[in-house]
């Protein structure tokens, strides 16, 4: 089992919108629009069951939350459709180019674990996202940032 941090934007896809999702799938969400290749790589590694920290960036940036790897590596089809703002021409049946995982919405938490707290904080501040450059939208956690992160974030 491996851990990840996913950030994505309030503004453009908050926690709401993925609990919202989730419901309406019946819990598998496909988590598209990563264009990054690092970050599509990553997604390449995932498993079924692997363990996601869910971060949102905006005004407050943070950990808000948990969810899981549910599906298996696949297309992302909004990079085959013109009409999707993550549309790239370069991809095709073909050679789709950009993929995605599912991913399962397990819960929000009690209490928000901030990038500011990521970083104060002597368990925590070796962790990827605290470090500069830290920016891609995937990134490998470790087992101890995981489980630390979720414990500070409560229940």
């Amino acid at each position: 089992m491996k851990y990840w941090l996913f950030k994505s934007d309030a503004e453009c896809y908050s926690m709401e919108d993925f609990v919202l999702e989730s419901k309406q799938t019946k819990s598998k969400v496909p988590w598209v629009g990563v264009r990054n290749y690092q970050a599509r790589n990553f997604m390449r590694e995932m498993g079924i069951g692997d363990g996601i920290l869910f971060y949102q960036s905006g005004k407050i940036p943070a950990v808000i939350g948990v969810a899981t790897v549910s599906g298996k590596v696949h297309a992302d089809m909004s990079a085959q459709d013109p009409k999707d703002e993550h549309f790239d021409p370069k991809a095709s049946l073909e050679n789709p180019i950009w993929q995605c995982v599912d991913i399962s919405f397990a819960r929000k938490f009690k209490n928000q674990v901030t990038l500011a707290d990521i970083k104060f904080r002597a368990d925590l501040c070796e962790m990827l996202v605290a470090q500069r450059g830290g920016r891609l939208s995937i990134q490998p956690v470790s087992k101890k940032h995981f489980k630390r992160v979720v414990e500070v974030g409560g229940k």
